[in-house]
């Protein structure tokens, strides 16, 4: 990632509209982070440590240090350290373009941090006095410039202006420069390409003789080489000893005892080390019932494509915290099925996962969507006690920066995708740059039928990108971030259908920092505890199941807000609008006792009582022009994903209620935005692998 940073001391930018996000508290802060670049060879001029930003409580703005995070194919994110603004009404405005363009866009305003307290089981954590922002939907492998204008009626003090280089990364791809091998399942007796091997280890290393030889052979791959490996089963019988040359079985051994595929050479950027399908026919990696079928944690740039993983616990392991990990996985067009875990890593160092176009089937029952505690409502599913195990945990799990999960297709797992939730960053308060939970994407995935949670955003510092995602047939909440440190986590045009127990979102454990742009919400707005920095606009939130409010929230902030969202209550409910934050004239308190509960019977009643959503609407009928709510009565039901449409009807009230949203609402037709996921006449997003 190439960064350059000029300053100036311009106040304004022509013609840049301005829109102001809500501010935090300040105080001493944690130092949000920008991971490595885009790995070996790639330039950087990144900060070896970010401090911790001592701020005061003067009123006046002044800019500190610039982080410019690792980018991903399509997003760009940046954190620019502040101090003083005691009273929180400085602002930053946005304006990007391609380089050599002459035509400025308007970038969505960062997001203002600074104070909030995270305070959880093995969490203590201060959110830094920052603004942390996202750009979307860029164009992969292109620099842009970006340029950041600050201001405060207060004053600003020192550089005002901040201007860098930032270049999205390009699909990871295989070298042309690199040899290509061809790999042959056991017992394969026809015609081979050369040069040609039995087992994917042998190619890979030059020799796989299994028994007390299985590690004594080094690599014979290098960076940019391509293993093709061609159609068949390739399961090894770890119950035998010695490769078949000197055992004399065929159907085996080269991955002797746990059977596991432990792989060690590293490619680079440019030049990953490829094992691919040949092509002429299904390729099966079969872990006969094994803990682990591919340990990549000592690999960096290892790139699979168009494979099958099964009957395995852990299909690949790329990452164990505090113990090893890798960097610049790819996992393309592959297959996951009748395993725990698809994809694993929680090592602070990785960066640059690509993990897209990806099919992950789980083991749990595709017939009945149960919670897995197996409690309350629950109770009363099928074979509750046995629908509620733990068989599949999760298909892909990650931690670090610049990751790409995207295009993938989940179903019967406990969760869909998961950001780790790790703990504490490592090295705070001065957290190493290269080991920041920062700058990743998750987007237009397609996850049904998860026992807890649809995607868990848990332990990011920073933006952390959840967008088009389609959530269907969620137990326990579809969105969780327990929790997210410090913010901004952005959830921008999600859909959530069907999402009983706990909603929409869940912000347990403290959260802060959580955004949530033109999201669909079949189902409430609800969270299970008190979270900091919260924000809701343009969304459309339909409730359905046993809940009995669309919005309940808890914020330990004053500076928390909702407003510009849309609800239509497809039944009754004796309190439907629920906010509890500080009392008036306070503006954080850390203590849920202490926090006021303001209501409403109905979105007026609430504006007044709360000052939330005043200019949020209350429809009075189904906003959608074809598409059948959930049956509340039947919370155990999974409704297929395909086939439902969530654009808006023609008419609805949803249309042009929501406000100006720059780099997420662009291209709106109408005198506004229109609420949810959807905008009226625009095609919806392809969810899943394309």
């Amino acid at each position: 990632m190439n960064v350059t940073i000029r300053h100036s001391l311009v106040l304004a930018a022509a013609g840049l509209a301005t829109m102001a996000l809500p501010a935090t508290a300040q105080n001493r802060g944690a130092g949000d982070a920008g991971g490595r670049g885009g790995g070996p060879g790639a330039a950087q001029q990144q900060p070896a440590v970010i401090p911790v930003a001592v701020v005061s409580a003067d009123n006046t703005v002044r800019a500190e240090r610039l982080i410019v995070q690792p980018s991903t194919l399509i997003s760009a994110g940046y954190d620019w350290r502040i101090n003083g603004d005691g009273n929180r009404n400085a602002s930053v405005r946005v304006a990007y373009r391609k380089q050599g363009a002459t035509a400025w866009s308007t970038g969505l305003p960062p997001f203002r941090t600074g104070g909030e307290r995270v305070v959880s089981w093995s969490v203590d954590f201060t959110a830094a006095n920052a603004f942390a922002g996202s750009l979307f939907d860029l164009e992969p492998n292109t620099a842009y410039q970006v340029r950041l204008t600050l201001s405060d009626p207060d004053g600003v003090a020192g550089a005002a202006e901040t201007e860098f280089t930032v270049r999205t990364r390009a699909e990871p791809m295989p070298s042309a420069t690199g040899r290509t091998f061809h790999v042959y399942p056991f017992g394969y007796t026809g015609e081979r390409q050369q040069p040609a091997f039995t087992g994917l280890l042998e190619a890979y290393y030059t020799g796989a003789v299994g028994g007390d030889w299985y590690n004594a052979f080094p690599p014979r791959v290098r960076p940019g080489d391509v293993i093709l490996v061609h159609a068949g089963v390739y399961k090894d019988d770890r119950s035998r000893y010695g490769h078949e040359l000197v055992s004399g079985y065929t159907e085996c051994c080269t991955a002797t005892g746990d059977g596991t595929f432990y792989l060690t050479q590293s490619g680079t950027v440019d030049a990953p080390i490829v094992i691919k399908a040949a092509g002429d026919g299904e390729v099966i990696f079969d872990g006969d019932g094994n803990n682990l079928l591919f340990n990549v944690q000592a690999a960096n740039y290892t790139y699979f494509e168009g494979l099958v993983f099964r009957n395995t616990e852990i299909a690949i392991d790329a990452g164990r915290k505090r113990i090893a990990g890798a960097a610049g996985l790819t996992v393309k067009k592959s297959r996951f099925e009748n395993v725990n875990i698809g994809i694993h890593s929680d090592y602070a160092g990785a960066n640059h996962y690509y993990i897209v176009d990806n099919i992950f089937i789980g083991r749990h029952n595709p017939t009945v969507l149960t919670h897995w505690g197996g409690r309350g409502a629950w109770a009363q599913a099928p074979d509750p006690r046995e629908n509620s195990k733990l068989k599949s945990q999760y298909a892909v799990k990650f931690y670090g920066s610049g990751h790409v999960v995207a295009y993938n297709r989940v179903e019967n797992f406990h969760d869909g995708i998961d950001h780790a939730t790790y703990g504490m960053p490592e090295g705070y308060p001065d957290i190493d740059a290269a080991r920041a939970p920062v700058s990743s994407d998750i987007y237009n995935n397609d996850v049904s039928n998860a026992h807890d949670n649809c995607i868990e955003a848990d332990g990011g510092i920073s933006n952390l990108r959840v967008f088009r995602n389609r959530c269907t047939n969620t137990a326990a909440g579809a969105f969780s971030t327990q929790p997210a440190l410090g913010g901004p986590i952005w959830f921008v045009r999600n859909v959530v259908y069907h999402s009983p127990e706990a909603g929409a979102m869940t912000l347990p454990n403290n959260a802060a920092g959580v955004v949530f742009y033109n999201n669909t919400f079949v189902a409430s707005i609800a969270q299970n505890a008190a979270a900091s920095n919260v924000q809701l606009r343009n969304n459309l939130v339909v409730p359905t199941g046993p809940m009995r409010a669309a919005l309940t929230m808890r914020s330990y902030n004053s500076y928390s807000s909702s407003d510009y969202n849309g609800y239509w209550l497809p039944t009754p409910r004796e309190k439907p609008f629920v906010w509890a934050g500080p009392a008036d004239g306070v503006q954080s308190s850390y203590d849920p006792r202490a926090l006021v509960e303001r209501s409403g019977a109905t979105l007026a009643e609430f504006a007044k009582a709360s000052g939330q959503e005043r200019s949020g609407r209350q429809l009075d009928a189904n906003p959608f022009a074809n598409l059948t709510l959930p049956d509340a009565a039947n919370i155990y039901r999974v409704y297929p994903r395909d086939g439902a449409s969530y654009a808006l009807a023609r008419g609805s009230k949803a249309l042009d209620a929501g406000m100006v949203l720059p780099n997420i609402t662009d291209g709106f037709a109408g005198r506004a935005p229109d609420l949810g996921a959807v905008e009226f006449g625009k095609a919806e997003p392809h969810y899943g692998p394309r």
